[in-house]
């Protein structure tokens, strides 16, 4: 490609917000973070580490933590004489500052590559991404010795990537580290989690999540900050996009419309789907499809009987029971998967969005008032 590296678009990089391998500091995941600091101090640090839990709650940061951590002291010895306690790295420390540039020489990043003719990401990572591991432990490592491979995320590979990353662990160079992000790592090769000590990372407590709002200049008060917070369901990445793509404002729309069913206010319905729809707003439209999303999995878990988290909207919690029994949860959870595979099939064929969006609350409508109807 003519653009230099940090021009080229990132597929792990959340708008303009700074990227993992930027931010010094991480929330709310200390036993995750002491975890890795025992092992590195005890002289048995695993070779590779699988990183689980929902997307967006500091898996990556804690991997670019833990990479500057092992870089900048090298050897347990090292860290102890610098009576390290955890795996703080200054910010102005110059292993620091290279991989916050994404220039270090001992650290790699596999995610899905941009394809710079299409202007878009790619699908999946690539098997050809993963064989540049290749060169990439073939070279001599620099000070500290060790080279440290970061995949963001596992999720993304097809089959032929994962079979070369198994190749890898098998059979690991000296020195070397993986850490491998998986948000759903029930779907990797049970070879590939057979290889890895599993870190299993929580979501992350509101309170955390909204000091990450504020310290992202994320403007309102702090009701307004709890809110989203409360609305990420402990991802700091979720929130940060609720926050940057209008989402409260969104979510109201989109509940007001979900607890008028099974009718529909058609001006309402059509002003939400020209919102989210309209060219240039791929954030919105993520948002928008996201919250909706998670409001009928909720929907449905009520229907299970689970208790009702906090209202953002007054009456949703009133409106979600009632439409818990308006039809079958069998019914509710063919919708939700049903409006899934229409966005991810619009997506893939590009078709209209504000036709995808009337066809999502059609369907919806229609399921609502099947006990209405009957």
């Amino acid at each position: 490609m003519s653009k230099d590296d940090d021009q080229i678009p990132e597929s792990d990089r959340l708008g303009e917000f700074p990227h993992p391998r930027e931010t010094m500091s991480l929330l709310g995941q200390r036993d995750a973070e002491l975890t890795i600091f025992d092992a590195f101090m005890s002289g048995r640090m695993h070779h590779a580490w699988l990183l689980t839990g929902p997307k967006g709650i500091g898996k990556a940061t804690l991997a670019y933590r833990a990479a500057r951590f092992v870089l900048r002291h090298g050897a347990p010895e090292v860290a102890s004489a610098a009576r390290a306690r955890d795996l703080e790295t200054p910010a102005d420390h110059p292993v620091a500052r290279q991989l916050a540039a994404g220039s270090h020489p001992n650290v790699l990043t596999l995610r899905r590559p941009y394809d710079d003719k299409t202007k878009r990401f790619k699908t999946v990572l690539t098997v050809d991404e993963v064989r540049r591991t290749a060169s990439f432990f073939g070279m001599s490592a620099g000070a500290g010795g060790w080279r440290i491979a970061i995949i963001d995320a596992a999720d993304d590979m097809n089959v032929s990537a994962e079979n070369a990353i198994l190749k890898i662990l098998e059979e690991p160079p000296p020195q070397c580290l993986f850490f491998v992000i998986a948000h759903q790592p029930g779907r990797l090769l049970p070879t590939i989690r057979s290889r890895c000590r599993t870190l299993r990372m929580t979501p992350l407590p509101a309170s955390d999540v909204a000091s990450i709002l504020a310290a992202n200049d994320i403007k309102g008060s702090d009701a307004t900050r709890l809110s989203i917070a409360r609305l990420s369901e402990g991802s700091a990445g979720r929130a940060l996009a609720i926050a940057d793509g209008g989402g409260l404002d969104l979510y109201a729309e989109i509940v007001a419309l979900l607890m008028a069913l099974p009718r529909l206010d058609i001006k309402a319905l059509h002003k939400l789907a020209d919102k989210v729809a309209r060219r240039g707003a791929d954030d919105a439209w993520a948002t928008g499809i996201d919250l909706l999303s998670d409001w009928l999995q909720r929907l449905v878990r009520i229907g299970a009987g689970a208790a009702h988290q906090p209202e953002l909207v007054n009456g949703e919690a009133a409106a979600m029971s009632r439409l818990a029994r308006s039809a079958d949860l069998d019914r509710w959870v063919e919708v939700w998967e049903k409006i899934t595979q229409s966005v991810a099939r619009a997506e893939a064929l590009n078709t209209d969005r504000k036709l995808v969006i009337l066809n999502i609350f059609a369907m919806l409508e229609s399921v609502a008032g099947e006990r209405t109807h009957a």
